[in-house]
């Protein structure tokens, strides 16, 4: 970190702190503050002024060193959520820090609680990328009390001419310590939320777990004469992030709803289909999504109006889906940029000015004329100079 970061940390880490402090530390999901924070923030802040509630904050004193691995855990999430919804009429959008307002609700605002498909992705994820974090942290050797799975060595079947060996990710331990970090808060939570939505919540966060435990794979490397691979040295690993994404992602568009009236366990709100088992690894919701489509202040949804679409594609990111049906603009926009660089003895660098055209294209806002749907030409200067 170079001098000058150095010394705006301070400044850096008393913003985080009055931020911080307006956020309710009883609330669910405040722990996903840190996967925005700044890098070297919540280590400078400390367990005690982090957006945690009692219970995460006690297992942060005992265990400071995973701090770091909790940070990036929540980054994780929030990056592949964006990145698997990037062409949604939903997101993924995130507050930002900016705003006194966004930054006394939850991350995700309204979708944290309000039982949705989008809810329950948003646990799933999260809880998958702590899972994450921690376990190759514990692969890398960060820390003392975990290190590689020691439960494959010695084994494997020299019959078929392979043993375990090298390191295999740990990932029970992942699972273990979010199960301690995320669930516990919800198992004790007192206050007015519903039964359903909390063990739905518990259910979903097991959902992620389960995820990356599933899509664990085992590498192996050869040994022999003249690479012969007579004998194989093999590992467990776990999958890239974003291939466990898009294993949720599918999760999510199969979601299952269930009743909002259950006692004793969840069941399926289709009376036809409650023979059907739910599985560990599915992702449950209770209420419907709302209409994304629209701006509503009351609920924190902005709408696609303004978001580019994609004219010539039939999937989620196509202008006829994300416009919702009424319509786009198609703007011309004209990129200017320097190209083709080349170093001049001595000593300078002589570059061309290349132009580029794109077609943009953009939901028309709600109320405009109609006869504006079909699309609409516009030139639009940009001058990107690099």
């Amino acid at each position: 970190m170079d001098r000058a970061a150095l010394l705006a940390l301070p400044s850096l880490c008393a913003l985080w702190a009055a931020v911080l402090s307006l956020l309710p530390c009883g609330t669910q999901g405040n722990w996903m503050w840190l996967g925005i924070a700044s890098f070297g923030v919540p280590e400078k802040l400390g367990c005690a002024d982090l957006p945690l509630n009692s219970r995460q904050k006690e297992l942060c004193k005992r265990k400071p060193y995973l701090l770091p691995s909790i940070r990036e855990g929540a980054r994780l999430g929030i990056q592949e959520c964006r990145s698997q919804f990037r062409h949604e009429r939903w997101n993924c959008m995130v507050a930002t820090t900016t705003s006194t307002q966004l930054a006394t609700a939850p991350l995700f605002g309204y979708e944290l609680s309000s039982g949705t498909k989008e809810t329950a992705f948003i646990y799933a994820i999260m809880a998958a990328g702590l899972v994450h974090s921690v376990t190759r942290s514990c692969s890398a050797g960060n820390m003392t009390e975990c290190s590689c799975d020691t439960t494959l060595q010695n084994g494997g079947s020299p019959s078929e001419g392979w043993h375990w060996g090298g390191c295999s990710d740990d990932v029970q331990y992942g699972m273990w310590f979010s199960r301690k970090f995320l669930d516990l808060p919800i198992r004790n939570t007192t206050g007015k939320e519903s039964r359903v939505l909390l063990a739905m919540n518990l259910h979903n966060n097991e959902a992620g777990r389960q995820a990356v435990a599933k899509l664990m794979s085992v590498d192996c490397r050869c040994h022999g004469v003249s690479g012969s691979c007579a004998v194989k040295t093999c590992w467990k690993t776990m999958s890239s992030f974003e291939k466990i994404g898009h294993f949720l992602k599918d999760k999510y568009e199969n979601s299952i709803q269930i009743s909002d009236k259950t006692k004793r366990k969840m069941r399926r709100r289709e009376k036809d289909q409650r023979q059907t088992p739910i599985l560990k690894d599915d992702l449950l919701y209770v209420n419907k999504s709302p209409n994304y489509c629209v701006e509503n202040k009351k609920l924190g949804i902005p709408g696609t109006q303004g978001r580019e679409c994609n004219r010539t594609s039939g999937g989620a990111d196509g202008c006829n889906l994300l416009c919702c049906g009424r319509g786009y603009n198609t703007h011309v926009v004209r990129h200017v940029e320097r190209c083709e660089c080349k170093f001049i003895w001595c000593c300078y660098v002589r570059c061309r000015r290349c132009e580029s055209m794109t077609d943009v294209h953009t939901w028309i806002p709600v109320g405009l004329p109609k006869n504006l749907s079909i699309f609409q030409e516009e030139m639009i200067l940009i001058n990107k100079i690099i």
